[in-house]
């Protein structure tokens, strides 16, 4: 009997068991149901359905919390104040700790109309908070969230000053004065941020991110011409002012700047060298001779001297080639230059680079293509184990040959740097040579298949030139069955690379007229202009980028055109104003042209601004 009743009693107890689990499920699946409509009705503005839903599901008290913010919203958004504020005493009651409950009672009060009391309330949870860095961000995210950006400053300089640490909170700072539109004190903050915390990459990054027009640039760098005076010894801020010279292209202003540094901090030109070195690849060759200058001068004696002295030719070289026409006097002068560099120093892994750059010269300037290889050739043998530097010497050569029209000799050249370099960048411009040599001679499939794969290469000035002759290709082949506009045009191009400047010009005469009409015409132009200015015609090239200009605007060649007149007028016409105007539409009209920044440059200088 005693089993019996054991036995029934089990049965009894998990026959409850069962039930109680079905009627906890059961109430279960029913909230979820009550969540997930009150969720619809209140994504959907039904605000008065939600509100009866959320009512009966804040009867599980477990479940306060987690509605807690659609179910205020919901209480505000039909006027309900008086329920929002019960509701949120009650949670504050039973949620003592949580600040944001308690800011958005003060909320409450603002919603009402009752200011005095909302600002006491945000007040008194400023001074509770403004002690413990959780809070602080918990009620900050809360002030953001809300567009309380006045709040949030107070917060924020207050809890600045219970810290005692006048850099505390600035990133912080930083964004909500850029909320505000107070860049002046977001620049203050973020290199207070930068100073103490964040390092100068941070501000760097911050800049980029958010300064996006000149004035804001041009406030930058007061702000910051303000901080090296005030400061003098704190090398960070001259760092930075001249990295945002650098980023203006003003490269004169940030040699003054280094120059300063290197002599306060007794750096041994080291710095100096790295902005020549970034001012060279800007093609800023005036600027970076004036600074390998400096290092000649003043480091005779150090490890970086032979290089600043090669690289000191070097920019002078530039400026020769650069400066049309080119005198031939002034090159030979040159080659005088290299050769005394090599009394000086020796034929050595240090002057390596100025073989190569004499050799070119004779190739390309005295028409001295056997003098020119001999270099070269000797170059590779002196060069050792250096398997970079050979490779270098043999795109010359690969050069060399194609000046005097071999170009078997020059494929197979380009093509030994191709399989030596084969991914490396050297690889890719050996590569970028073939693809110009197949172009020249007209086999425009091969040359194309080869620019495809350079359009993906790692730098990216040989990626836009294979993009560039890639588009060129495209546009003018498969017009016609014979492509013989396109066969001539290119010739004519590799005349130009040959220095046959007269000729290449009576060809394109000839080659103009007869496609008038084709759509190579304004590369023809574009070209024939380009010749006209290296053998000092500066008028006759102003009419072919004109002619550009009033037939061909919507064409890429529009703000090649307009920026060369631009330099035409400025440099060679001396006249400012035209050449203001020129530069001028290209910042209106052409944004995202590469001559952009040049552009601004040149305007801002002729406009009699501070570059230099």
């Amino acid at each position: 009997m005693l089993v019996d009743y054991f036995n029934k009693s089990n049965m009894l107890l998990k026959t409850f068991s069962a039930i109680f689990l079905i009627f906890i499920s059961v109430q279960g699946f029913s909230q979820n149901q009550d969540n997930e409509l009150a969720e619809t009705y209140f994504k959907l503005g039904e605000y008065e359905k939600a509100r009866t839903l959320y009512q009966k599901i804040l009867k599980n008290k477990e479940e306060a919390n987690q509605i807690h913010d659609r179910y205020l919203t919901t209480l505000v958004k039909l006027k309900k104040y008086e329920d929002a504020e019960k509701f949120l005493k009650k949670q504050i009651r039973a949620n003592e700790d949580n600040i944001i409950y308690k800011a958005q009672f003060a909320n409450l009060e603002s919603l009402q109309n009752r200011t005095v009391e909302a600002t006491r309330k945000f007040e008194e949870l400023i001074k509770l908070v403004k002690a413990n860095n959780v809070k602080v961000k918990l009620l900050g995210d809360y002030f953001s969230k809300n567009q309380e950006l006045d709040l949030l400053t107070k917060l924020l300089t207050e809890a600045r000053a219970e810290s005692k640490k006048e850099f505390a909170y600035a990133i912080e700072l930083a964004k909500v004065y850029l909320q505000q539109g107070n860049k002046e004190l977001m620049i203050e903050e973020i290199l207070k941020y930068g100073l103490y915390e964040g390092g100068s990459e941070a501000v760097k990054t911050m800049v980029q991110d958010n300064f996006r027009d000149e004035k804001d640039n041009n406030q930058f760098e007061k702000i910051l011409y303000k901080k090296v005076q005030a400061f003098p010894s704190e090398n960070y801020y001259i760092e930075l002012l001249i990295w945002n010279l650098v980023q203006k292209k003003e490269y004169g202003r940030a040699f003054m700047q280094a120059r300063a540094l290197d002599r306060r901090i007794k750096g041994g030109g080291i710095n100096v060298f790295e902005l020549a070195g970034t001012a060279f690849t800007a093609r800023e060759f005036k600027e970076a001779a004036n600074m390998y200058e400096y290092i000649t001068k003043e480091y005779r004696g150090s490890d970086i001297y032979p290089y600043a002295k090669r690289l000191l030719i070097n920019c002078r070289e530039e400026v020769i080639k650069n400066t049309f026409p080119v005198v031939e006097s002034d090159i030979r002068n040159l080659i005088k230059d290299y050769q005394q560099l090599f009394d000086e120093l020796g034929k050595t892994p240090k002057t390596m680079e100025a073989l190569r750059n004499a050799a070119k010269l004779y190739g390309f300037y005295l028409d001295k293509k056997d003098s020119a290889q001999i270099i070269l050739e000797s170059a590779i043998k002196i060069a050792g184990n250096d398997q970079n530097f050979k490779d270098k010497c043999k795109i010359d050569l690969g050069d060399n040959y194609l000046l005097q029209g071999d170009r078997w000799e020059a494929t197979l050249t380009y093509s030994q740097v191709e399989k030596s370099q084969k991914e490396e960048q050297l690889g890719h411009e050996a590569k970028l040579k073939n693809a110009r040599l197949n172009y020249y001679f007209g086999n425009f499939t091969l040359a194309k298949e080869i620019l495809d794969v350079l359009k993906q290469a790692t730098t990216r000035e040989i990626s836009n030139d294979a993009m560039a002759l890639s588009l060129l290709i495209q546009d003018n082949t498969g017009l016609d069955t014979t492509e013989a506009a396109m066969r001539e045009y290119a010739a004519i191009d590799l005349l130009v690379f040959q220095n046959q400047n007269q000729k290449a010009l009576e060809e394109l005469d000839a080659l103009l007229k007869k496609y008038p009409s084709h759509s190579l015409a304004d590369d023809i132009l574009l070209l024939r202009a380009n010749i006209h200015i290296k053998v000092n015609q500066p008028d006759k090239a102003l009419i072919d980028y004109q002619q550009i200009l009033d037939n061909y605007k919507y064409e890429i060649t529009a703000d090649d055109a307009i920026y060369n007149m631009a330099k035409i007028y400025e440099e060679k016409l001396r006249d400012a104003s035209k050449a203001m105007d020129l530069y001028q539409r290209i910042l209106v009209e052409f944004p995202g042209s590469i001559y952009g920044a040049d552009s601004r440059k040149s305007y801002r200088k002729l406009r009699g601004d501070a570059i230099n």
